[in-house]
């Protein structure tokens, strides 16, 4: 088996385990992965994460060249935004989460801040979340926001639609998203009961320990 033909086969796993667990539903939600060569693998278009076939993923090649497979979700830009800002990027997941949508929904919600620090696991694998405005569903502009960050952030919440994460890898961005999705969770289990939440001190403490990617 190639190194394609198991990433091909690891996306469409994880992808349906996220649909599964109802982290995404229907036809929304999008992933790609990096390859060694420098090209992407990408979810196609309309496709569901419960039914993905590792050989109809769209197959483009490090100059951005569609060269295989259907075509490739109308999210792209922000997928290319996150990789030509991140040189560490090697997956993006977006999905169309639950408990991650209601929270951006709330009125007081932090924009720089998108996760209360209610546990260290999310300061860990996501850092701090960017809340991004409401975009159309495709709409180029949605990279430009990601592109406007400059690299410094490694998951972004858009408003009324879903969160987006890039990871080292594909494991990594499924994970970070699950974490983000369970924080977010807990944030609309505890609004308006006034959580004990981490302190600046203990999330400097996590920062600094696990070497946290941290904009200030």
């Amino acid at each position: 088996m190639t190194d394609e033909t198991r990433l091909r086969e690891l996306i469409c796993t994880l992808a349906k385990s996220l649909f599964d667990r109802g982290l995404t539903h229907g036809s929304t939600g999008n992933i790609s992965a990096r390859m060694a060569d420098g090209g992407l693998l990408v979810s196609p278009t309309g496709s569901s994460f419960g039914r993905l076939d590792p050989a109809r993923l769209s197959r483009f090649d490090a100059a951005g060249r569609h060269l295989s497979g259907d075509q490739p979700t109308k999210e792209m830009p922000l997928h290319t935004a996150f990789y030509d800002t991140r040189s560490q990027a090697g997956a993006v997941v977006h999905l169309h989460s639950c408990h991650a949508v209601a929270w951006s929904l709330m009125p007081d919600v932090d924009e720089d801040d998108f996760l209360p620090p209610l546990t260290p696991y999310a300061v860990m694998q996501l850092g701090r979340v960017k809340l991004l405005p409401f975009f159309r569903p495709g709409d180029p502009a949605m990279g430009e926001a990601v592109r406007g960050l400059a690299g410094k952030r490694s998951a972004v919440m858009l408003a009324n639609h879903g969160p987006v994460v890039a990871g080292k890898d594909v494991e990594a961005a499924c994970n970070a998203i699950e974490e983000l999705e369970a924080n977010a969770r807990l944030a609309v289990l505890t609004c308006g009961c006034r959580p004990r939440l981490l302190n600046k001190a203990q999330v400097g403490d996590i920062v600094t320990h696990f070497n946290v990617e941290w904009d200030a």
